[in-house]
């Protein structure tokens, strides 16, 4: 393994000693404890709290589309992401690798039913988890979202999620349009697990190594805290091509690009507790800290400009820009709930930011010639969110009804803050750093606002085969003003066996803070009369004087309406089948415009502002869309002879985005022959993405064995571009991952292949899609990364 720089993050003494305590404790707890727990996780599971203020709702009688992914199921294959192995599971979900893309190379997006990532609202027990401070600004999957980053979350601390496939304003706010992820946390005092595990790409690159640890203690005589600490390690992959461009170049023909993973380490803190007070009254708190230092490659820099004329003299034979990120991730949530008059109510105090800081190393800043440093600070992005919320339900009975109608009501205060640092001067000065230009002193600053929200939620039973459910809520924003979300859902029995169920509801997203004031100038690869070329880049706040020179109007925030209709079908317990039916769609969509490549005229108005770019960019509420799919999932469950069980699981989903509208594009952009929404980008939110994935899966299990086998078929997809015959269709391709389990006692062993028949998708055909003379021959918007097989082991120790 190779060596890389160590890091800490500080805890304070008195944590420490807790936690060694905690893990000398759950040592010595007895063996029978974490059989109890996994009963009784197994129980809960067919409980659902997300989407729904009852007590009683299950899987089976939901009125909306909802998964359940135990532990189990998460580290089902050789990854340690929670992103990835959640795009494994989910049919519905895409996950790429994105490669040689600034800070979305070590922050991924991840996208629900083929819609923009931050359309996705994400959760951690039940409470609203804090977005990323990057803002993904590069040609990618999710290209101007700033979304949750699932992978700062640790599996070893997740008892199940919770993902609910329906619109969810109405109930939880802004984002909630593509559906809710709900993490719920490992509880109890009872049990814990160590678990080391690694494993290695067959190139024999990328080598992966994990330790982690979960487990619980007292607290008090009726409370409990769970800890979790995980050490992550990953090594960087490499698929990039040989460089043939130039001849005269002094590394002609060998490989100087790097496209695939970075280098990865990171660690991940967290504790869940709780600590009743009394019969009726319980405090509880859970926290997560995550710090991810990662090394990523930027493009390539050639020794010549032209002909012999050398770039640097600090570089005669070229260099490769290296990004290194540090990713520190906090959230922070204390509450206190009980019971009173026979309502459930519950009071928290919520805490969550995100802090992403840039070095930029093996660089140069050329305007320095020779004097220049060859490592730069860039600067720093923050987001950060504080919320204060209060729920209440109760049951309450009503002649003609076949149960108990549960009321919720509840409030909520929201704070957002956005920060930009600037960097160190060399980083900016004249062309600034190549790789990453850091951010100047006039990108620098400090955003924020304030929300308010109050909600309500009716669920019944209207007759013992009729459920329905209807939710309303108002929020109102210091920044753009009011909006209201209402929801209207139900589900009928047709026969104990078969219900049909449908909701149809309205909602919204706030435009992020970042997508309103990120501002930065970096150089980026940008297709010009076909051929990629690097040029000086500027994205302008739509409130700078540099945007609203270019036609940039305040954002709006978007606008949702989702219907969906479905069937359930379970003749008996070991056998179930959903098909769910939706459509979703959106006006105002916020996209980040296409590269304005800037005519002589316009690049004077911007000079006269000391703004020095060659093209620009900026968000705008750019189009309306409708997105139609279907979502099937299947389970059969046997028993075949003496102990030998076996589950098959299908998963399917297909789903298609179409554009309805596209707003005017600014008359200083038309008088220029200029497109702020150009074919690539409206292409790149309703094609980038595979428009079917299909999942097959097969749990065996006899005596001491387990056995898994998943397939999964990855539709095709386009990468798109302002021309189309450069435009480019991958095709669909079928991934298999493997493996296998033994229980010794206390131990398990685990082994597995990941894309087991090595599988890659398409090459990169032409310069129009930034292959780069075939030094980047994989697509950046492959659902499956590219970097092949993968070979793991594990071994767990629970108790």
């Amino acid at each position: 393994m190779r060596a890389y720089q160590t890091f800490s993050i500080p805890v304070p003494r008195r944590s420490i000693s807790l936690l060694i305590g905690a893990l000398f404790s759950g040592l010595v707890a007895p063996a029978s404890a974490v059989y109890a727990q996994q009963a009784e996780i197994a129980a809960a599971d067919t409980v659902i709290v997300t989407g729904t203020r009852s007590i009683k709702r299950t899987v089976s009688d939901s009125e909306a589309p909802i998964d359940i992914l135990t532990s189990k199921d998460l580290q089902a294959s050789g990854t340690g992401e929670l992103g990835t192995a959640l795009s494994h599971l989910l049919p519905s979900l895409n996950f790429p690798r994105p490669a040689v893309a600034d800070g979305t190379s070590a922050s991924r997006p991840a996208q629900l039913r083929g819609l923009s990532p931050d359309q996705t609202l994400v959760l951690v027990n039940g409470k609203r988890w804090h977005t990323t401070a990057i803002v993904n600004v590069n040609g990618t999957a999710g290209r101007g979202s700033s979304p949750a980053d699932l992978n700062t979350i640790p599996i070893s601390a997740i008892e199940k999620v919770e993902v609910l496939r329906d619109g969810a304003a109405a109930q939880y706010g802004s984002d909630a349009i593509a559906g809710v992820i709900n993490i719920i946390l490992k509880k109890g005092a009872a049990g814990g697990e160590l678990q080391a595990g690694g494993g290695q790409y067959s190139k024999g690159d990328g080598t992966q190594g994990a330790l982690s640890a979960n487990f619980g203690t007292q607290l008090g005589d009726k409370g409990w805290v769970r800890f979790t600490a995980e050490q992550k390690y990953q090594g960087e992959t490499n698929r990039a091509g040989a460089d043939l461009r130039n001849p005269a170049e002094p590394l002609y023909g060998k490989v100087t690009q790097k496209q695939g993973d970075p280098k990865v380490q990171q660690t991940n803190l967290g504790l869940n507790a709780s600590l009743p007070l009394n019969n009726d009254l319980e405090l509880y708190a859970f926290a997560n800290v995550s710090q991810r230092d990662s090394d990523a490659a930027a493009t390539w820099r050639t020794a010549y400009t032209s002909g012999t004329t050398l770039r640097s003299p600090l570089y005669p034979q070229g260099f490769l820009p290296n990004e290194a990120a540090k990713n520190t991730d906090v959230s922070t949530v204390v509450g206190i709930k009980g019971r009173a008059d026979g309502w459930r109510w519950d009071a928290s105090a919520n805490y969550g930011s995100n802090e992403f800081s840039l070095d930029v190393n093996n660089s140069v800043n050329l305007s320095l010639g020779a004097a220049s440093p060859t490592s730069f600070y860039a600067g720093k992005l923050k987001n950060s969110q504080t919320l204060a919320n209060f729920d209440a339900a109760k049951e309450f009975e009503f002649a003609g009804l076949a149960n108990p109608l549960t009321l919720a009501v509840g409030a909520e205060y929201r704070r957002d803050q956005y920060e930009i640092s600037a960097g160190e001067p060399n980083s900016y000065f004249g062309s600034g750093a190549q790789g990453f230009s850091g951010f100047q002193p006039s990108n620098a600053g400090s955003f924020n606002r304030h929300s308010t929200s109050v909600y309500a939620n009716v669920e019944a039973e209207l007759t013992k085969q009729l459920s329905a459910s209807v939710a309303v809520r108002h929020e109102n924003y210091s920044d753009f003003g009011s909006v209201t979300s209402g929801k209207l859902s139900g589900r009928f029995a047709v026969t104990p066996e078969f219900a049909l169920r449908g909701a149809a509801s309205n909602g919204f997203r706030a435009p992020s803070l970042a997508q309103q004031n990120y501002t930065i100038s970096t150089t980026n690869l940008i297709t010009i009369n076909g051929t990629s070329q690097l040029v000086d880049t500027g994205t302008f706040g739509v409130a700078t004087a540099a945007a609203k020179a270019l036609g940039a109007k305040p954002l709006e925030a978007e606008k949702s309406r989702n219907y969906s209709l479905g069937a359930v079908l379970q003749p008996n317990k070991n056998v179930s089948l959903s098909v769910d039916a939706y459509q979703i769609d959106i006006d105002n969509r916020i996209l980040y415009s296409g590269n304005l490549v800037l005519p002589a005229a316009l690049q004077s108005v911007l000079a006269k502002q000391g703004v020095l770019v060659g093209a620009a960019r900026y968000f705008t509420n750019a189009l309306d869309s409708q997105t139609r799919g279907v979502d099937i999932v299947g389970t059969y469950q046997l028993s075949l002879t003496g102990s030998d069980k076996l589950g098959l699981t299908l998963g399917y989903n297909h789903n298609k985005t179409t554009v309805s509208h596209v707003a005017a594009n600014p008359a200083v952009l038309v008088q220029n022959n200029l497109l702020l929404i150009d074919r690539q980008s409206l292409l790149r939110a309703t094609d980038s993405a595979p428009k079917d994935k299909l999942t097959l899966s097969a749990d065996y299990a006899v005596n001491q064995w387990t056995a898994r086998a998943q397939a999964t078929r990855y539709g095709s997809f386009v990468s798109p571009q302002n021309n189309a015959t450069l435009d480019q269709t991958y095709g669909a391709n079928v991934v298999v991952d493997i493996s296998a389990s033994y229980r010794i006692g206390k131990w398990t062993l685990t082994g597995g292949i990941d894309n087991l028949g090595d599988k890659y998708p398409d090459q990169v055909t032409s310069t129009g899609n930034l292959n780069t003379g075939g030094t980047l021959p994989y697509s950046t918007f492959s659902p499956y990364g590219f970097n092949g097989r993968y070979f793991y082991a594990k071994a767990a120790y629970a108790w």
